[in-house]
């Protein structure tokens, strides 16, 4: 577990973060300039705050009260930045061996060719930093990171500056570190599929402050939220498993705690846990059962909130066993009395669940 409550001033910009999170990989989202470099900064020993407390399990980083600062080196924290930092005058091994100069003494050493192999830089050991694409030199970078036998790693939005092409090549590496070797992760993004994909818990943070903290699931599904979350791409995030593989139409039926969702075939075998996005403008709503229609998927549900806004659309947050939302027309609000407690059915067509944002 990370504990962590700390307060500073930097520059007049005031930061006052608390947020306790289990094991697995706790994303810290806002918008750019809500202070999340900053806490990941002080989280790692990089900068020091003004006063309060940082801690992993029994192991006390940072206590103001108790004058406990470890050094950075001193806390076993692995930091995967933006920008890889590779030693440029290295080749690929040897940034990689110096990652396992940093292990103390008393710590079992990470096995090196499993991290070789997990990350798939066996073709790239010989060559420098400079002849790396973006993509490949985060991927060494990620390597170094975990060589050094951290008891946490820190990742600094490390997608950043790739483009999308380099992104989707470097996430599913991300995904299998948590499982290769049981290692948390604090990621750090603003990019909300990025998060739905790979993050159990989410911490979301503007002004320097923490507002919320939760499951994925949880916190995606507030429509408080919003402004923060992001209102035109926002919607419920599901956690599903692979039920069934449909050949004959090439589908894939996942069930969930609302019930069974089909989508266009999944190369995934039975019994996979998947999680994906429904965006809530691609949820249509009727009072009563549908019939003779196309769209596969029909939930029934009971409207738990209507949002309040300014424009044509509103977002009203349905109860289908699990969270969903549906943004529709403040006319067709009106029209079909569309209020908390009310009986509906939601319809979600199987190609329109973001299929970027499985996990």
């Amino acid at each position: 577990m990370l504990e962590l409550d700390l307060t500073t001033n930097i520059g007049g910009f005031k930061i006052s973060a608390a947020f306790q999170v289990e094991s697995g990989i706790a994303a810290l989202f806002g918008p750019s300039g809500a202070g999340k470099t900053t806490l990941i900064n002080m989280l790692a020993g990089l900068q020091r705050p003004d006063r309060g407390r940082i801690a992993i399990d029994d192991t006390v980083l940072f206590d103001s009260a108790h004058g406990i600062d470890l050094a950075p080196e001193q806390r076993r924290l692995g930091y995967v930045f933006q920008e890889s930092r590779l030693f440029p005058h290295m080749t690929v091994a040897g940034n990689l061996y110096y990652g396992r100069r940093l292990i103390p003494k008393n710590i079992a050493s990470v096995d090196f060719d499993t991290v070789v192999d997990l990350l798939a830089l066996s073709p790239l050991l010989d060559r420098r930093p400079k002849t790396l694409s973006g993509g490949e030199r985060q991927r060494v970078a990620i390597g170094r990171a975990l060589l050094a036998a951290p008891r946490l790693l820190l990742m600094d939005e490390p997608l950043a500056n790739l483009d999308a092409p380099r992104r989707a090549e470097i996430l599913p590496f991300i995904e299998n570190l948590r499982r290769e070797f049981d290692l948390s992760i604090v990621y750090v993004s603003h990019n909300m599929d990025e998060i739905v994909r790979l993050a159990d818990q989410l911490v979301v943070m503007t002004d320097g402050a923490v507002v919320a903290q939760g499951p994925v699931d949880e916190i995606t599904a507030r429509l408080d939220l919003r402004s923060l979350t992001g209102r035109w791409d926002a919607g419920a995030v599901l956690s599903t498993t692979v039920a069934e593989q449909d050949d004959r139409d090439a589908l894939t039926r996942l069930s969930f705690q609302g019930g069974e969702l089909w989508l266009p075939r999944l190369d995934l075998a039975i019994g996979t846990p998947l999680r994906l996005r429904v965006r809530a403008r691609d949820v249509s709503l009727a009072l009563t059962p549908p019939r003779d229609i196309s769209v596969l998927n029909v939930f029934a549900g009971e409207v738990v909130e209507v949002g309040e806004d300014d424009g044509p659309q509103v977002d009203v947050l349905i109860d289908i066993g699990s969270p969903l939302w549906a943004r529709i027309t403040k006319r067709s609000q009106r029209e079909l009395g569309i209020a908390p407690g009310r009986k509906v059915h939601a319809m979600i067509k199987a190609m329109a669940v973001d299929r970027n944002g499985l996990s």
